[in-house]
């Protein structure tokens, strides 16, 4: 819906073609605001469902750093009039079920591992945009952002060393 909203507001004329570049300051939010959005949402999941202190607080520290991001976020979409998502897409719906389903160290071994990977993908991302942005603003914030979510990528690492000890 986003980025229906984003085409909307650059096509004032119906006989004008845009094509949203996938590398593009645009898509970047979109993404940005999705991985956010996702991230709150499997921490709070995390804090009710995993059953050690180290899953807890990874997901709290989720929940909060993410919540963080996702207001700065909002702020510099804003500024660019562009349109973010609000709700997680199905594809984070799908992932919240699939993690749901699981119960104790079924669980925790598995937000883990999906952290590490969430997190090595979002760094991915990041870097991309920290170099190769178009925006000078986009370029700083995915820059100033980069250092947190290694951190975050270090403890998912730890806490998913943790889990996979309990087999």
């Amino acid at each position: 819906m986003a980025q229906q909203e984003n085409i909307e507001n650059l096509t004032a004329d119906e006989n004008e073609i845009v094509v949203l570049d996938n590398d593009g300051p645009t898509v970047f939010l979109m993404k940005v605001a999705e991985i956010q959005l996702e991230e709150v949402s499997l921490g709070k999941l995390a804090q009710q469902k995993g059953t050690s202190s180290h899953v807890k607080e990874l997901g709290k520290m989720m929940e909060q750093d993410h919540s963080k991001s996702l207001l700065e976020v909002k702020a510099l979409a804003q500024a660019k009039a562009v349109s973010i998502p609000s709700t997680v897409t199905d594809d984070s719906k799908d992932a919240y079920e699939k993690l749901n389903g699981k119960t104790g160290n079924d669980f925790d071994k598995d937000y883990s591992a999906m952290m590490v990977r969430h997190h090595e993908d979002a760094i991915d991302l990041f870097e991309k945009a920290s170099s190769e942005s178009e925006d000078a603003e986009v370029r700083a914030w995915a820059t100033q952002k980069l250092p947190g979510l290694k951190t975050h990528l270090d403890h998912a690492k730890a806490c998913k060393e943790e889990c996979d000890k309990l087999d």
